[in-house]
């Protein structure tokens, strides 16, 4: 089987300028690179964090995410592509750094078998970030 790495997950916005701001002051991501895909009709931006990348798209005539798409358990309902998840040593510390930015956390799990949350950016895309758990 061929061997392969993770390189990037990608959103699509309605504003690009606004999304990498956000990327930038909420999550510490800077900007990599800016292109047009032609083929898409897309502005498009390559953020950076360390080794972590994440595209973001302003596509030309795009359609606004969807209701059932901005709260996790109506989102899994639903086939495809649901979002990222990233890593975090602290979740409670995590946590309030996000409420002390003023960030939309969604969902909130604390579970035996983990803990995590869900924030939404500024365009509504949920991302997720993880505790792991050391068991």
């Amino acid at each position: 089987m061929a061997e392969f790495t993770f390189h990037h997950g990608g959103v699509s916005v309605p504003s690009l300028n606004e999304a990498l701001e956000w990327y930038g002051q909420v999550l510490g991501f800077e900007l990599e690179k800016r292109f047009y895909i032609e083929a898409a009709r897309s502005h498009t931006a390559m953020v950076r964090k360390g080794p972590l990348r994440f595209e973001i798209f302003e596509v030309e005539g795009a359609s606004p995410l969807p209701d059932d798409r901005r709260h996790p358990p109506r989102d899994v309902q639903t086939h495809g592509n649901k979002h990222v998840a990233f890593c975090v040593d602290d979740l409670e510390a995590f946590l309030a750094e996000m409420e002390e930015k003023q960030v939309d956390v969604t969902f909130v799990v604390r579970e035996a078998f983990g803990k995590g949350c869900f924030i939404r950016d500024c365009a509504g895309n949920l991302i997720e970030f993880v505790e792991e758990t050391t068991s």
